[in-house]
């Protein structure tokens, strides 16, 4: 049984029925493309996007904007797992994002971002002083055979809500 919001979130992003209620209802794009939670842990998150009819692109690779959603949910989710372990309301928001990709992604792309702690200490950092903070993270997806198809940035912002 999970003690902290931590778990329990992590908890129902990482069960497949529950993830796919929330994005069905949250993100239906993301939904519609396949994208999943496949580990979500207090320093990593790993966020999955299929290659199929729906995600890819005339070039027969999964299209970037795919890319971009699962990359986004990689750091998303460590974002509102912190944000949630939080006692005080606090907002988050991407601010910018830089993506490159090296290779065509042909087969399921696995993007995992392992800044956790970044995440954290900027939200803590966010509502201990009521100031917006920024945590720039980064993701790295790669296919089943480990290569690496495109790398991202995030860069969150978050700020305590006022009362």
């Amino acid at each position: 049984m999970p003690k902290t919001e931590r778990e329990k979130l992590s908890r129902r992003v990482t069960n497949p029925w529950l993830m796919r209620v929330f994005l069905i209802t949250q993100l239906p794009l993301g939904w519609f493309a396949g994208l999943r939670v496949r580990r979500l842990e207090p320093e990593l998150c790993e966020a999955t996007v299929p290659y199929g009819w729906r995600t890819k692109n005339p070039f027969r690779s999964t299209y970037f904007a795919a890319q971009s959603m699962a990359a986004e949910l990689s750091t998303g989710a460590l974002a509102m797992v912190a944000v949630k372990s939080t006692k005080v309301p606090v907002a988050m928001l991407i601010v910018d994002m830089e993506g490159t990709f090296g290779k065509k992604a042909t087969s399921l792309v696995t993007f995992r971002c392992e800044e956790g702690s970044k995440i954290s200490a900027a939200v803590q950092e966010a509502e201990r002083t009521g100031d917006p903070v920024v945590a720039r993270v980064e993701t790295v997806g790669r296919m089943g055979d480990g290569t690496e198809v495109s790398r991202f940035h995030f860069t969150w912002s978050f700020k305590r809500r006022s009362s």
